[in-house]
């Protein structure tokens, strides 16, 4: 920990809380506010202890000047089936499709660094999938926050959705993909998607030694997410929907609203 551990905790017990609760707030109290990415990270882990979960998932990219995109998905967030409970904003929620690589290995802390090769034997599978956003500050308070702070809070995640296992050769090098999203009601629209760091297992590759130079690794069963292929955009509750990623397959969910304090079973296939 490279900042005031009670300082970490502080902000974990508000950012905690406002998970378990669903409601978002005031930016972190200027006193445990990380001023650093060092300091968000710090953060993320003490949210990590004070909710007692199990990491299931990571979200990652490429880093960019002054970001470092990094953070858990806990493993009671994870969704495979329909309905699938979520946090919602004005009746709706909002989702990033993505591809999720399901690692069959762990990939523990060692001294020397792992090859591509290395990463791309630890891959079990490939499924498509959809990031559920939802962040702990208000929309107003996130216009007004650091990255730090947007850090601390795990980049505005709230879970995530896997669809169907795809091809891991065609997905590896799947920089574009149009996002097809069909309602029951019949609203339809198409998303000229392209992955944002045009192959979609580099920011994996360097989230695994992201993680190695800081003593940590990833675990088998795992799923890694690498960014969004067509940015974010809302879905409504209490209906169908079918997404299409280009000729990769497609998925099938149907959302509802997760009540306050329901931290705990996510949805399975049956």
């Amino acid at each position: 920990m490279t900042g005031s551990p009670s300082k970490a905790m502080d902000a974990a017990r508000i950012l905690s809380a406002r998970r378990l609760s669903g409601e978002q707030g005031a930016r972190l109290p200027e006193g445990c506010r990380p001023q650093s990415l060092d300091e968000a990270f710090d953060v993320q882990a003490a949210v990590t202890q004070q909710l007692s979960a199990r990491i299931g998932a990571w979200k990652c990219a490429l880093p960019l000047e002054g970001r470092l995109t990094a953070a858990p998905i806990y493993a009671n967030k994870v969704h495979t089936g329909s309905p699938c409970a979520v946090f919602a904003q004005d009746g709706c929620v909002r989702v990033e499709p993505e591809l999720a690589f399901i690692l069959r290995q762990d990939l523990p802390a060692r001294a020397s660094p792992y090859s591509q090769a290395e990463v791309d034997d630890a891959i079990a599978r490939t499924h498509i999938a959809l990031e559920l956003i939802d962040g702990r500050y208000t929309p107003a308070e996130a216009a007004q926050a650091s990255f730090a702070e947007k850090l601390a809070d795990g980049l505005v995640n709230q879970g995530l959705f896997l669809g169907p296992e795809v091809d891991a050769v065609w997905s590896s090098a799947a920089t574009d993909l149009a996002i097809r999203v069909r309602q029951a009601s019949g609203a339809e629209r198409l998303h000229k998607g392209r992955h944002p760091n045009v192959l979609p297992r580099s920011p994996l590759y360097w989230l695994v030694e992201f993680l190695r130079s800081r003593g940590q690794g990833l675990h088998a069963g795992q799923a890694v997410i690498t960014g969004s292929y067509a940015g974010s955009f809302t879905l409504p509750l209490n209906e169908d929907i079918a997404i299409q990623y280009g000729d990769l397959g497609g998925l099938t969910v149907h959302f509802t609203r997760l009540t306050m304090g329901q931290f705990s079973e996510p949805s399975s296939q049956q």
